[in-house]
């Protein structure tokens, strides 16, 4: 498998931890087996599309609620993706990679490429650039 990092999310302290403050960053890096390495601030974000989800229920690693964010702002990650030229001979290789997002906390998840963009599950997946009623940086 070949990996592409994107590395600095920009996050909403409170989306991510319910017991410590992280720091929002106003920045992110996209990395890795790329043509070229892109970087993506809160305002070149708003050229994209932004989605808007009613609410979202944090759970815990035992699966118990932990924490509702509310009025969420964001960006889908497909198409932020979308902008990178993946370094490869054949567009039938694209399957073999994923995308390892690392937030401002170090808290990593990862993708495959086809979970983003040959599922549903790449309509929803999304950098979050407002929650709560907080902007980003």
């Amino acid at each position: 498998m070949k990996k592409l990092a994107l590395i600095g999310f920009i996050v909403i302290t409170t989306s991510l931890s319910a017991q410590e403050k992280v720091a929002t960053t106003s920045q992110f890096t996209i990395e890795g087996k790329i043509k070229t390495q892109l970087s993506f601030s809160q305002s070149d974000l708003s050229a994209f599309t932004a989605h808007v989800v009613d609410s979202v229920v944090i759970y815990n690693h035992l699966m118990q609620p932990r924490k509702t964010i509310k009025k969420i702002k964001g960006v889908l990650l497909k198409d932020i993706l979308e902008k990178a030229v993946i370094d490869v001979s054949s567009p039938k290789l694209l399957g073999e990679f994923y995308f390892t997002c690392i937030a401002s906390d170090n808290y990593k998840v990862v993708f495959s490429w086809n979970e983003i963009f040959n599922s549903a599950i790449g309509d929803q997946v999304m950098i979050i650039i407002e929650g709560d009623g907080q902007k980003g940086d």
